[in-house]
């Protein structure tokens, strides 16, 4: 029963790798995640670009290939309507999936081998775990509850991890409103494809500050 259970999650892990990004992009709108179209890392395919060129971006020297939106319009751009989704990926087949945060759910994002070891502890407390995503080959995100973007700017609270991550703890970035992260299965630049540890699907979002100290201890160790 053991092997049967692990054959099927090899398989599964192998499908989502090759899932087109235009209908992992659909999935997500399904569940009202909102999504936009992201560049995706030059890896020759497209004919002699300029060298140094590893985005499908205009920006040569691109600092996040393949991990960012198309339009710097991306948040207003942003949906979960179906026939817009299925319009850019007929446009753009190799075009990343970008979840934008700060809506429905923040990410805490952190390295991989710190989130590995976050996770485990995590696991071994007993503590509830939402959705978990490896990102490439050197970062893990953490999906939880957001806080929001309220209509007084009062009732928002700010945290250091947002906008000076470094300064705070080294490695981990709290993704909330006006950010967004590459989505499973998109690549990153080195080619390697984003991929689910946790559903979405089976691991509701929990509060972010639940898992907060874990990722911090994982960081500072």
């Amino acid at each position: 029963m053991v092997d049967v259970v692990r054959r099927r999650r090899v398989r599964g892990r192998a499908a989502e790798r090759h899932q087109p990004l235009g209908e992992a992009a659909a999935q997500y709108a399904a569940m009202a995640w909102p999504v936009c179209a992201g560049a995706q890392p030059y890896r020759g395919t497209r004919g002699a670009l300029e060298p140094g060129r590893a985005c499908s971006c205009d920006r040569l020297g691109c600092p996040a290939p393949g991990a960012h939106p198309v339009s710097s319009a991306w948040q207003m751009q942003a949906t979960v309507d179906l026939s817009v989704i299925q319009g850019w990926w007929e446009t753009r087949p190799e075009a990343n999936v970008i979840l934008v945060t700060g809506r429905v759910f923040d990410v805490l994002d952190v390295p991989a081998a710190a989130g590995a070891a976050a996770l485990e502890q995590m696991e071994v407390a007993g503590t509830a775990v939402g959705p978990v995503a490896l990102a490439g080959q050197g970062r893990m995100l953490f999906f939880v509850t957001t806080k929001g973007s309220p209509a007084d700017e009062d009732e928002w609270w700010s945290c250091g991890l947002e906008s000076e991550p470094e300064s705070v703890v080294a490695g981990l970035r709290w993704h909330c409103r006006d950010s967004y992260v590459l989505a499973p299965p998109s690549c990153d630049a080195s080619g390697a494809a984003g991929r689910w540890l946790r559903s979405p699907h089976e691991h509701p979002l929990p509060d972010a500050l639940r898992l907060l100290e874990y990722l911090v201890d994982a960081c500072e160790a």
